[in-house]
């Protein structure tokens, strides 16, 4: 594997390190196509704006959807909102595209941008040991795994873009080798919940951008993006897992969305 080193522009040299890519996977274009070498990106070094503490000031706060007997809550002040600032200018100094690594959609299903990296420990294990308590602490048998996969699916949804009905992927974990120039898989884990993690909201200026989630009798419930903010719900192949839309995103300002993966160990 080819590692590549992209300087950071001179407006962010001083906030931020260097990015590289740590892995090259095929990658979905919106409306069909494949890019056969799209990256996924790291920081050369940790990013001391990413470094987050455990005590944030806040108290995350759980409430269940309603979804016909299927797993869905959202947790409230996951992140404040400069730590939300911190990770959306993060993911644009690794700059976003078409194409999504390592994701495979029909045509006109992912209408948005799309880009892929490797957090730290010092960003995700906090952000875990906050939301912790509030999680399932087994599923299916399979039981919560202390830590979030560091392998981040963020999306920007600009005028106009949508994510069209869909059910998310069970996926294992990854993280960073120790030389922090390869992204490795974690072994014996799977994915159960998407935490979408809002980064910016109508407060912001957003437009559009809910989140539809949807019941059995497709009946649906729509949570409206708020930054800092966290929904989950159960994902995989079955029954189980929730049918979801992003919705339209209007207006100037673009939507700020990082999947993270909830990990369980099964025995």
């Amino acid at each position: 594997m080819s590692i590549s080193s992209h300087p950071v522009t001179n407006a962010r040299q001083q906030r931020w390190p260097a990015a590289i890519e740590v892995a090259h996977l095929p990658g979905s274009l919106p409306l069909g196509g494949m890019v056969p070498m799209t990256p996924v990106f790291a920081f050369d070094t940790p990013a001391p704006s990413l470094q987050l503490p455990v005590g944030h000031g806040r108290t995350p706060r759980r409430t269940d959807i309603a979804l016909g007997g299927l797993l869905a809550f959202t947790i409230d002040d996951v992140i404040t909102p400069a730590e939300a600032d911190a990770i959306i200018e993060a993911s644009e100094c690794f700059g976003y595209r078409e194409e999504a690594p390592g994701i495979a959609t029909p045509p006109g299903m992912r209408m948005n941008k799309a880009v892929h990296w490797v957090a730290d420990e010092s960003m995700l294990e906090p952000v875990f040991a906050r939301i912790a308590p509030l999680l399932p602490a087994s599923i299916d048998g399979a039981t919560l795994h202390p830590a979030l996969s560091r392998r981040i699916n963020m999306y920007r949804y600009d005028a106009g873009d949508v994510f069209n009905l869909h059910t998310d992927g069970d996926w294992p974990g990854f993280g960073l080798s120790a030389d922090r120039r390869e992204m490795v898989e974690w072994p014996r884990l799977r994915s159960c919940l998407s935490m979408l993690l809002y980064l910016n909201g109508p407060d912001d200026g957003v437009q559009g951008g809910s989140t539809r989630l949807y019941r059995p009798d497709r009946g649906h419930v729509d949570v409206t993006p708020v930054k800092g903010s966290a929904l989950f719900f159960r994902h995989g192949v079955g029954p189980r897992s929730v049918l979801h839309e992003g919705r339209q995103v209007f207006g100037a300002v673009a939507k700020y969305v990082a999947r993270i993966n909830v990990m369980y160990a099964y025995r």
